[in-house]
């Protein structure tokens, strides 16, 4: 009986109490490892793909190959599932648990080498479970170090019901010749079956796991049922506009990478990721509170998300203003990025002190932001237009001048203005808030067949803006109106669960008929 209240070895001796604390550590982790797995199992867009891709430490090069390649990337994915489910079975029953524990510290170790919590490679920001240095994946390793010294799969498990049975069949095929074989007292049976029935212990546990999980299965898939018409076909919204379904495309969907063109010796991707949405300015008409709720999303971890997904995805390049120079190059020193900085200059309604603040914070191009360029139009003040071109171009990066009214463009051409490139909004006005008023954030090309047949004639290249209206126009029409009227590159703000699907979409339009568009093609 004390064999069956201690446990022992050549190296520890346990208590009863002792080893059963050990045995609900190594339940508990059990338990993780299988939800996570089985989460991941059942839900078909999820993908190691960005993780990976954030990687800038050790074997990050091969992390990245790995998500380069889509059938390697999936061979990981499911690797990962099963190693994860089979690995958290393993230490739940406690069985093979010696080899469960080691070969989780082995994908735990991945993980953590993938994005540890180092001083200089993280965003900074605190997160829930990386506590500098230290996180839960080095945590759970190192219980699981312990999980793999101390055999308690033998003490409460399968190992100790299969060691048990073992014992038997080797005193059945070896009896002893000089002894009476002796019958099975009833005390010695009941012994026996209480063993049993110990080392069976977390089976129905693991069955209360699969119930309290398929429970919870079922209450997500009620709540998506509510969110189903009567024929069965999914909805966008229903009666409210807080009842929203929303099916988020991801790398897995990425239909390919954009083209790219040319302004002046810079290569750019044709879709640009616009950075209004990141530095919280929204254009949401009269809904006042959506810049500080887009500024609360865009946390420097969800920037930097953003940005890695941008890259993921073949966007080359980020057009924002200088007040987000510190985040870009937060990104391009702690994460690595390479996205290019296109600065709109619109630093303090001044373009040339933005111009200088660009260009020392790395910028790839500068120009005279749109609401500049239509104020200095508007007031003769050319000269100031062509000194934040000088000073762009003197520091070797292509000048550009931006606008949103068509008369602001017509004029620079007027007084000899010739930049690298052109910035100018470009939409139709056929949606319900178009409704022309003063000081009204709503429209933004107010003159868009004028800008088609002005802009058609200019032989620079011309990145398109403000194509969707802020929002009010899909980008399905957007995309292939703004294509087909001669832009040559689209500027796009973007969230991090749209990147896909408007990549998606620029890829359509650029590959679909453009037999209407009469500008030839400036880069």
């Amino acid at each position: 009986m004390q064999r069956a209240k201690s446990l022992n070895s050549s190296a520890f001796k346990l208590g009863g109490f002792q080893a059963s604390i050990l045995v609900v550590l190594r339940m508990l982790i059990g338990w993780h490892f299988l939800y996570e797995g089985l989460v991941k199992l059942t839900n078909p867009e999820w993908t190691s793909a960005a993780f990976l891709a954030e990687s800038n430490w050790l074997l990050s090069d091969f992390f990245h190959w790995i998500v380069a390649h889509p059938t390697v990337l999936n061979i990981v994915d499911t690797m990962n599932i099963w190693g994860l489910i089979l690995i958290g079975l393993g230490l739940f029953l406690g069985a093979l648990t010696r080899v469960s524990a080691i070969a989780g510290i082995v994908l735990l170790a991945l993980y953590y080498v993938a994005n540890p919590p180092l001083i200089g490679l993280s965003s900074g920001m605190p997160t829930e479970g990386n506590y500098l240095f230290v996180d839960k994946n080095l945590i759970e390793m190192a219980a699981l170090l312990i999980i793999a010294l101390i055999p308690t799969g033998r003490f409460f498990g399968l190992d100790g019901l299969f060691a048990t049975l073992g014992r038997k069949e080797k005193q059945k095929a070896r009896p002893e010749p000089a002894k009476a074989e002796q019958p099975q007292t009833a005390a010695e049976g009941s012994a026996s079956r209480r063993a049993a029935l110990k080392h069976l212990a977390t089976v129905p546990l693991l069955g209360a796991f699969v119930y309290a999980y398929l429970r919870k299965q079922g209450y997500e898939s009620y709540e998506e049922k509510n969110l189903m018409d009567a024929s069965d076909q999914r909805i966008d919204s229903k009666t409210g506009a807080t009842v929203k379904t929303f099916q988020f495309s991801t790398l897995k969907d990425l239909k390919g990478t954009p083209p790219r063109g040319k302004i002046k010796d810079l290569e750019v991707s044709r879709i640009f990721l616009g950075g209004n949405l990141i530095g919280g300015w929204a254009h949401a008409r009269d809904l006042i509170y959506v810049s500080k709720l887009v500024k609360s999303y865009h946390t420097d971890r969800k920037v930097f998300d953003t940005l890695r997904i941008a890259e993921q995805c073949g966007i080359t390049t980020l057009l924002t203003n200088p007040q987000l120079s510190r985040v870009i190059n937060e990104y391009w020193r702690k994460e690595k990025g390479t996205i290019q900085f296109f600065s709109d200059c619109g630093y303090k309604g001044d373009a040339i002190e933005g111009a200088k603040m660009s260009i020392d914070a790395g910028a790839h191009a500068c120009y005279v932001q749109g609401e500049i360029g239509d104020r200095w139009a508007a007031e003769g003040r050319f000269d100031d237009i062509a000194k934040t071109l000088d000073i762009t171009r003197n520091a070797g990066l292509p000048a550009g001048i931006g606008a949103h009214k068509i008369e602001t463009i017509k004029a620079c051409v007027e007084q000899g203005l010739e930049p690298d490139f052109w910035v100018k909004t470009l939409h139709h006005t056929n949606y319900w808030s178009a409704i022309p008023e003063e000081n009204h954030d709503n429209i933004w090309c107010e003159k868009p067949q004028e800008t088609i047949q002005f802009m058609e004639n200019l032989k620079e290249p011309w990145i398109a803006f403000k194509i969707l209206a802020a929002g009010a126009i899909h980008p399905n029409e957007a995309f292939s109106y703004a294509l087909k009227n001669g832009a040559d590159f689209l500027c796009v703000g973007m969230y991090d669960f749209q990147i896909v699907e408007d990549v998606n979409i620029a890829l359509d339009a650029l590959n679909g008929d453009l037999s209407e568009r009469s500008r030839p093609w400036r880069a």
